[in-house]
């Protein structure tokens, strides 16, 4: 994916997460299953046969939804039994740029402690100045050319 390509899909990503992002949705503490179940007035012998399963099946559900062992597939399965649509989104906490800013000077500032920590035991320090000169040269450089190397580990 070319640099154009890339900004283009985080501002789009960004434009359909970012109303996500402000909501801030709780999963109830026993669960979606359970909660809209017995908000729908259903049983578990009911929610079992629209889905086609025995009623301990359902149990085992509402048990995995709470412990965060259950399938996608299951959940998608369990939705349509619900009438409820299943809704999956990793939905980051604050707009994509701006996450890539800040790994692009984390990982600039560790680079340049580095550097500068080998160049003053060898007498060769740099001003302040010049640091962060330099830690703005090489953070735009990451950001102008999206680096993968940006997420590579220090």
């Amino acid at each position: 994916m070319s640099d154009k390509q890339a900004k283009l899909a985080r501002k789009n990503l960004d434009k359909r997460l970012s109303p996500l992002r402000a909501e801030r949705i709780l999963t109830p503490s026993r669960g979606w299953t359970k909660a809209i179940r017995e908000a729908l007035g259903m049983t578990t012998r009911q929610l079992a046969e629209r889905m086609g399963v025995a009623p301990s099946r359902v149990s085992a559900i509402e048990k995995a939804e709470t412990t965060g062992a259950i399938t996608l597939k299951t959940l998608r399965k369990t939705a349509e039994a619900l009438d409820c649509q299943l809704v999956y989104a990793f939905v980051p906490t604050q707009p994509l740029d701006d996450i890539l800013v800040e790994q692009a000077e984390r990982k600039v500032r560790n680079e340049l402690a580095h550097l500068n920590h080998t160049m003053r035991l060898e007498n060769q320090a740099v001003s302040v100045e010049d640091l962060e000169g330099q830690k703005r040269r090489i953070v735009a450089d990451y950001l102008a050319h999206f680096s993968r190397k940006l997420w590579d580990k220090e």
